[in-house]
């Protein structure tokens, strides 16, 4: 049956009510170039037809295992084991709904409460949720969180978080009246004492990443103990959560809030989405966290079982007690993410974070040797920031046509920014090869010759 719930004559009296004669008249305002080009579609195909052309057009995509790939700046390419995929494809898994009935879901309840322990112990924190839907959306909802923690109207950020994330915490407080400031970009320098010196009694909360968006790696301590002494929150955001195998988790460095984006566990690149945003805090906060929260139960007859113990979303609350209007979590990421950490284990992801920190120095050295290129980062996980003799967006582009995607030039980030436009961010993890390096460096050589 087709679903066209407008006859003609329903169509026929919106056109008289707009004041126009059709649907062309309709659009005429908006310009040739938004309009819909006409279709050519042939009138029928077969099916192994259709599967050759589409095909054909698939090809014309370079996906990221096809060559060198050293792009990062928040998505992260890592390999998934194979059984991750197969493990979430089950059906039982593949196409529950939201758990509200504890008596039929205690296959999704029990993952959502072993995912927040694994993500809880991950971040240093002492109680997460059972995610959100990325990175992002989790840094906006904390900044949020801390509003109404601290009572307070303003927020800082650090000028090295991620822009994009920068941009969804402005979005979120222009419409809620809250005011953010942001510190100076600060490439492979800390931003501490800047953050710190801004900090004032109206401050809910500090902004910070690690490793930042240049890939520099914080001690948090000294800029937790500040936030606090006014009586701010810390908010640590984490990008590549494989870092955490190799460093001291935010939240044991005094974080009040940690955000992180999980796709690196699990989950692919999947052309920018879904992803799976992780978020902890400490326990005295839980309420006001966003999001919902699995918990652990008996029931009538002693046996274990777990439910749905927090969800002050406006779903089930009144809307101007609700934490958040947040509908859901990532459940299908979140699962791939808690497979392939049970996979890893806590010595498997240290081998991981320890063959990806390898394999960014190993790539630095050879980036150091070329003349025109300067490695700006003090110290890193598995991404850094070069400085070129040349602006980068073109080279990169040059080396994109050599099948090298050779990282995120700043100024894709930051246009029409001078100071920044030589500056190129790369990430290496363990699907970089030796070969991939050599390549790159070769491609860069012969591009900064030229």
């Amino acid at each position: 049956m087709r679903y066209l719930p407008h006859t003609d004559h329903t169509r026929r009296a919106m056109l008289d009510t707009i004041g126009v004669a059709s649907i062309d008249d309709l659009f005429e305002q908006a310009g040739a170039p938004l309009q819909q080009p006409p279709t050519s579609l042939p009138p029928h195909k077969s099916e192994m037809e259709v599967e050759q052309h589409l095909a054909a057009l698939s090809s014309l995509n370079r996906a990221a295992g096809d060559g060198a790939f050293f792009v990062g700046c928040g998505a992260y390419r890592h390999h998934v084991p194979a059984s991750v995929d197969h493990l979430i494809q089950r059906s039982e898994f593949l196409t529950s709904y939201t758990p509200y009935q504890p008596e039929i879901s205690q296959g999704t309840l029990q993952y959502l409460f072993e995912f927040q322990t694994q993500v809880a112990n991950l971040l240093g924190s002492e109680i997460a949720n059972a995610s959100l839907y990325d990175g992002s959306t989790g840094c906006g909802e904390a900044v949020l969180m801390a509003h109404r923690i601290t009572r307070r109207k303003k927020a800082l950020l650090s000028g090295n978080l991620h822009p994009h994330y920068a941009g969804v915490v402005k979005t979120l407080s222009h419409m809620s009246s809250f005011h953010v400031d942001q510190s100076e970009v600060v490439p492979g320098q800390s931003a501490t004492e800047d953050l710190i010196a801004q900090i004032d009694d109206e401050t809910s909360c500090v902004v910070v990443q690690t490793p930042d968006v240049f890939g520099s790696l914080y001690d948090l301590r000294e800029i937790a103990g500040a936030a606090q002494a006014k009586g701010a929150l810390l908010i640590a955001v984490v990008t590549e959560v494989v870092s955490l195998g190799a460093i001291q988790a935010p939240g044991d460095m005094g974080a009040d809030i940690v955000i992180a984006e999980g796709q690196s566990i699990g989950n692919g690149l999947n052309f920018g989405g879904p992803y799976l945003g992780l978020f902890a805090c400490r326990q005295k906060y839980v309420r006001q966290m966003p999001g919902r929260v699995c918990g652990e139960t008996v029931d009538a007859d002693g046996k274990r079982g777990f439910v749905l113990t927090l969800s002050t979303r406006e779903q089930h609350i009144r809307r101007e007690k609700a934490t958040s209007n947040i509908c859901t979590n990532s459940g299908l990421c979140c699962l791939a993410f808690s497979i392939h950490m049970t996979l890893l284990g806590e010595l498997g992801l240290k081998k991981l974070a320890k063959l990806n920190h390898s394999k960014a120095v190993q790539l630095s050295k050879a980036l150091s040797e070329i003349e025109g290129v300067e490695v700006i980062n003090q110290s890193f996980f598995n991404e850094f920031t070069i400085r070129l003799s040349k602006p980068a967006e073109p080279i990169v582009e040059r080396l994109a046509e050599k099948n090298i995607l050779a990282g995120v030039p700043a100024s894709r980030l930051w246009p029409n920014q001078k100071p920044l436009e030589n500056l190129l961010m790369l990430a290496a993890t363990e699907t970089v090869s030796d070969a991939h390096i050599n390549e790159l460096c070769a491609g860069l050589k012969e591009a900064l010759d030229a």
